[in-house]
């Protein structure tokens, strides 16, 4: 395989990740202008509501993994927990995290949606996207980055706002459907503690390394996290 090809090929995964990114951002816009998340509403009931939309939007629509919709108490749970179906609260906050696939390629896309006047709930609404263009500007300035660095400055940033982590990675790899099989060991597909490898490399495949910065941020003493994620090095 020349250089030349290798190129064009590095040139479409990106054109694809992006694309798939757009259609997800195009998503949520119209999940959030037909008010599909919304007090009254059970996080089962919201979850289907945005795959039929997905499907409405895109056509018939895979996900990558399960679809959440969480809120309230069950905002504090990790991905892998499956807690019971909870309505959503009039003074609720609630955070939507999905990956549909588009083309064969991982979109991965989360925002947290916040009901009622509370301001510390609104407060991590706001903060979590700040907090991620602060992690994003801080892996753009550090090429040699590994996992755990950009890792540690995304806790750092958390507690100074007053938040916790609420899993155990920020991130991980994205690609070709599914993206666990894209690297070796599992540390080295996420960014975490554990991952002292460069972000910026290519997988055993030889394609470049593309990342996914994922901030679950919580407030364990108030009972609620919030969410929020998507593509860390391309747009």
């Amino acid at each position: 395989m020349t250089d030349e090809t290798v190129d064009v090929q590095e040139t479409r995964r990106v054109e694809g990740l992006i694309a798939a990114q757009e259609k997800a951002v195009a998503l949520f816009h119209e999940v959030e202008r037909r008010e599909l998340v919304a007090p009254g509403r059970g996080e089962r009931e919201v979850s289907d509501l945005i795959r039929d939309l997905a499907n409405e939007m895109f056509g018939t629509t895979k996900h990558w993994h399960k679809r959440i919709i969480r809120s309230g108490p069950n905002t504090l749970a990790p991905y892998r927990d499956n807690p019971p179906d909870r309505v959503i609260e009039p003074d609720d906050i609630a955070f939507a995290d999905f990956g549909p696939i588009f083309e064969e390629y991982e979109a991965d896309f989360g925002r947290t949606y916040v009901f009622g006047d509370d301001p510390h709930k609104h407060r991590l609404r706001r903060d979590l996207p700040g907090i991620f263009d602060a992690g994003r500007a801080f892996f753009a300035a550090h090429p040699d980055i590994t996992g755990r660095q950009l890792y540690a400055e995304v806790e750092r940033l958390a507690m100074a706002a007053g938040w916790a982590i609420g899993i155990w990675h920020a991130g991980h790899l994205v690609g070709e459907f599914p993206h666990e099989t894209n690297d070796g060991a599992k540390a080295d597909s996420y960014i975490t503690p554990e991952n002292n490898t460069p972000l910026r490399r290519t997988d055993r495949a030889g394609r470049t390394c593309h990342w996914i910065l994922e901030l679950h941020l919580v407030d364990r003493e108030g009972g609620f996290g919030g969410f929020y994620e998507q593509l860390l090095d391309l747009a």
